[in-house]
């Protein structure tokens, strides 16, 4: 029996079908590529690190871990060799990178999204106000006076990436005006930490260093002013600036933020000019000769393909490319690395640490202070006139965000390494800010997954 001619079963101008081990690799890689595109994907590494990090700080192993990331890594050349432990490139280096997305977060939002307009900013933005407030009030109310009070700021944060899974896991069941409330509140939330970070987590302050870092930011935004849009530019930049107020004293990470909002979020031509000399071009690739002949040795071809590349650049704003280019990275690889890196605590002598004043003011305040803050706050913009309610979304749900809004993991942590550093408080904040995200992950999901049976039964 002949083999059929494979040129046969396709059309003039169709592509071939995949030969199979092209079939193969795509049907092995397409479950690896979905997982990559679900909203939930962070949030279960993260949560697999959580773990990871957990078991080897408690097991016969645990000298390695943090003989590891006490370990000496040095980055530079000659004179200019900078060491430092590699827990000090992850939680001051890596993070950096973590906080200048949060900064293009924010200034998209403020931008276009839901901070955009007065009118729909104000519910998540109170609503973030009262969720910082509350925990942080409860947590000094119980601390006040003892060593660990320099710990308030770490039940104000919540946990972006955590708080987002946990509601991508109830998909349809949550209306999408839910999830948009909780991604404006998740940033308002942000600002806030960058800003406790930068005021009440600073050391000793080098106005010379200082000095420098505010120059540095003068010539970025004179970039963005001047039209420069190549990412290199901003790049080096934001190294030199990373480094100066790594020497002001000004936590590192505040400098991520800051160069955020240098970036451009300008287009060079508008919709209107990417559809006519799109159009062009494209004509011109029909134009330019034999359909049959390669691409790659095509000049006439190669140069429309270019063009056209380029009109596709000048219509999209570095702001977003930016954003696109980093997000896979700080998803699946530094809030992986910062989770294996700062969530191992060792559970000897758990009851005691459990059951200390900072463990307590962080359970509660995550808990009990971020659903109360939250949703009165809410409530009372609301009713005072001061923010529309969406008409798709009900009370119960806004309580349901608000305990996910205690997730408080990687910012919290982040913060109680700045309130606390190496001393004894440090793993009990860590027991505490672990205890009170996985309660206010399953409480948040059961009241949300609750309400959404409820509705579909009525």
């Amino acid at each position: 029996m002949k083999k059929k001619d494979r040129s046969r079963l396709t059309k003039p101008g169709e592509r071939e079908p995949p030969s199979l081990p092209e079939f193969y690799l795509t049907q092995i890689l397409r479950p690896f590529q979905r997982f990559a595109e679900e909203e939930a994907s962070g949030g279960i590494i993260l949560l697999l690190c959580t773990v990871a990090a957990l078991v080897w700080s408690n097991s016969p192993w645990q000298g390695s871990y943090a003989a590891l990331w006490h370990m000496e890594f040095s980055l530079g050349w000659g004179h200019f060799l900078f060491s430092k432990p590699l827990h000090f490139w992850i939680n001051d280096g890596l993070m950096t990178v973590f906080f200048l997305l949060v900064g293009l977060e924010i200034k998209r939002e403020l931008l276009v999204g839901e901070l955009a307009s007065p009118r729909r900013a104000a519910l998540p933005i109170v609503a973030a106000l009262g969720g910082m407030v509350v925990p942080a009030a409860i947590y000094f109310a119980l601390n006040a006076g003892t060593s660990g009070a320099r710990g308030w700021g770490i039940p104000m944060a919540t946990d972006i990436a955590f708080a987002i899974g946990v509601l991508a896991l109830l998909g349809r069941r949550v209306p999408a005006a839910l999830k948009v409330f909780l991604v404006a509140l998740a940033i308002v939330d942000d600002i806030g930490a960058v800003l406790v970070i930068a005021i009440f987590y600073t050391s000793e302050i080098s106005w010379i260093s200082l000095a420098g870092g505010l120059f540095l930011l003068l010539i970025l935004a004179g970039a963005n002013r001047s039209h420069v849009r190549h990412p290199y530019v901003y790049a080096v930049l934001g190294i030199f600036l990373w480094l100066a107020f790594l020497k002001s004293g000004v936590h590192t990470t505040i400098a991520g933020v800051l160069l955020a909002m240098t970036i451009p979020a300008r287009t060079r031509i508008g919709a209107d000019g990417l559809l006519r000399q799109g159009r062009a071009l494209l004509d011109a690739f029909e134009e330019a000769g034999d359909q049959g002949k390669s691409i790659m040795v095509h000049a006439e071809r190669q140069d429309a393909l270019q063009s056209l590349e380029e009109v596709c650049e000048h219509a999209e704003t570095p702001l977003q490319r930016f954003e696109r280019a980093l997000h896979p990275w700080v998803t699946f690889l530094i809030m992986p690395l910062f989770a294996l890196a700062n969530a191992g605590v060792t559970l000897e002598g758990g009851a005691a640490s459990a059951m200390s004043r900072v463990s307590v003011g962080i359970v509660l305040g995550l808990v009990l202070g971020k659903q109360i803050g939250i949703t009165f706050f809410a409530w009372a913009a609301v009713r005072s006139g001061m923010a529309a309610f969406p008409p798709e979304i009900r009370w119960r749900q806004i309580y349901g965000v608000g305990w996910l809004g205690g997730i408080g993991f990687t910012m919290s942590l982040f913060v109680a390494d700045l309130a606390f550093g190496e001393t004894a408080q440090l793993p009990m904040a860590k027991m505490g800010i672990l205890a009170a995200s996985i309660l206010a992950g399953a409480g948040g999901w059961i009241i949300l997954y609750q309400n959404a049976t409820r509705k579909n039964a009525a």
